[in-house]
């Protein structure tokens, strides 16, 4: 009886393996789909939005690689912030941020973004773009030409595709409480409508 237990226990965790490998096949299917169609807000924030239309137009042709453009924060799931941040600016980015569907993504270009850049004495500018909304990739440069965007991109298609490193949408959904904080510092309590509601329930 015992071996009979332990054959039919061998079964079920062969059968166990194969559920989870047919399920890390489609996962990895699925994530390299992601990686190749990625739609971008059609949204500048920056001095660097000025770098955005040659990246999208005839010469560099970014639509090769799987990259389009799109009009609002629901079709889209990748926001550029392309430089500086105003507080006036960062509201309207939190805001499209919380409306974009998962999965979603952040790109964004320049010191600026990283420690205020030239405006990191500014008094309604902030110094770092992470402390308010989680960013996946940055890009150097001041501006970045399109070259750069494109590399950044590409990097940010293998991050999706072979699963490199946690997105930023799962931190956000995780550390919102961080998040809600730092953006209360600048705003108070006058960044209605809120959307932690969104997050009730859902899972990785």
């Amino acid at each position: 009886m015992e071996e009979g237990f332990i054959d039919y226990q061998k079964v079920l965790d062969n059968e166990e393996h194969a559920i989870k490998s047919t399920q890390s096949v489609i996962q990895k299917a699925v994530d390299w789909f992601r990686s190749k169609s990625m739609f971008v807000l059609a949204y500048g924030t920056g001095c660097g939005a000025i770098e955005m239309p040659p990246t999208f137009t005839s010469r560099y042709d970014i639509e090769r690689i799987g990259v389009v453009g799109v009009a609002t924060p629901r079709q889209a799931d990748i926001l550029i912030v392309s430089g500086y941040c105003s507080y006036k600016t960062l509201k309207r980015v939190i805001r499209s941020y919380e409306q974009m569907n998962e999965p979603k993504y952040v790109i964004a270009l320049g010191s600026c973004t990283i420690n205020g850049g030239m405006y990191w004495d500014s008094y309604n500018t902030i110094k770092k773009l992470e402390d308010y909304i989680p960013v996946d990739m940055y890009v150097n440069g001041c501006m970045p030409r399109p070259e750069a965007l494109i590399e950044g991109f590409v990097k940010l298609q293998a991050n999706i595709k072979d699963a490199k490193r946690e997105a930023g949408y799962i931190k956000y959904r995780e550390n919102n409480a961080f998040y809600k904080t730092n953006q209360k510092k600048i705003f108070g309590d006058n960044i209605e409508p809120t959307y932690e509601a969104n997050f009730v329930g859902m899972n990785q």
